[in-house]
């Protein structure tokens, strides 16, 4: 437990710029608080203890805004930056180096039993807002857009934007920083196509009306 509490330490310091000493971590960081209590409802839950992880599961929610349901099963270095309105349902399984920002769902669709939560690899971030739904994986160093929306598997190595979401960059053996503001925005330069399309065709038309007119001068 103390080796995991170092580790998780280790590790906000290595995420987040603002965090200033040991006791800030210890005392202002609601998502540290939230992985430790966790880590110890799963360790409940695996040994089929009924309502007690859950009890602890929504004492934690309640402190800290962050929900994750006992049954998630959560690799090392996991980090929760902010946290308010987290969101991870009970069967999701998150590798190692994973980041989420605030806002993050990873939640099931319908009502079927059995496996029905994201599966996320290592080294992934999550942007804010993004909701990551359905029993899909997300492979290793995949970056998830701000707001989002994932319902299908993302290969490794990928940025994914959008709603749906659809990867815009595969980028072989490259660990990049999740930057928002310089993600590509298809919408955006789809818009900016079609633009540039009616401009051309208005030319064109201008070009026709004139040699029609010129015609009917002479």
């Amino acid at each position: 437990m103390f080796r995991a509490i170092r580790e998780q330490i280790e590790t906000i310091f290595r995420e987040d710029p603002a965090a200033r000493s040991v006791l800030e971590i210890l005392l202002c960081y609601p998502g540290f608080h939230a992985i430790l209590l966790h880590r110890f409802a799963h360790r409940l839950y695996k040994l089929h203890i009924p309502l007690i992880p859950r009890v602890i599961s929504q004492v934690s929610r309640f402190f800290t805004g962050i929900e994750i349901h006992p049954g998630a099963t959560i690799g090392r270095r996991f980090f929760i930056d902010h946290g308010m309105g987290v969101v991870i349902g009970e069967t999701t399984e998150i590798g190692d180096d994973v980041l989420l920002y605030q806002d993050v769902t990873l939640g099931g669709t319908g009502g079927a039993q059995g496996k029905r939560h994201p599966t996320l690899g290592n080294h992934v971030v999550i942007g804010t807002g993004a909701k990551v739904l359905g029993n899909i994986r997300i492979g290793d160093h995949v970056r998830v857009g701000a707001g989002s929306v994932v319902v299908h598997p993302v290969p490794d190595h990928s940025t994914v934007i959008g709603v749906p979401g659809r990867v815009v960059r595969v980028r072989d053996q490259v660990h990049e920083v999740l930057e928002h503001g310089q993600l590509p925005d298809p919408e955006g330069q789809s818009i900016e196509d079609l633009r540039r399309r009616v401009e051309d065709l208005e030319a064109q038309l201008r070009r026709v009306l004139d040699r029609k007119g010129d015609a009917n001068d002479g």
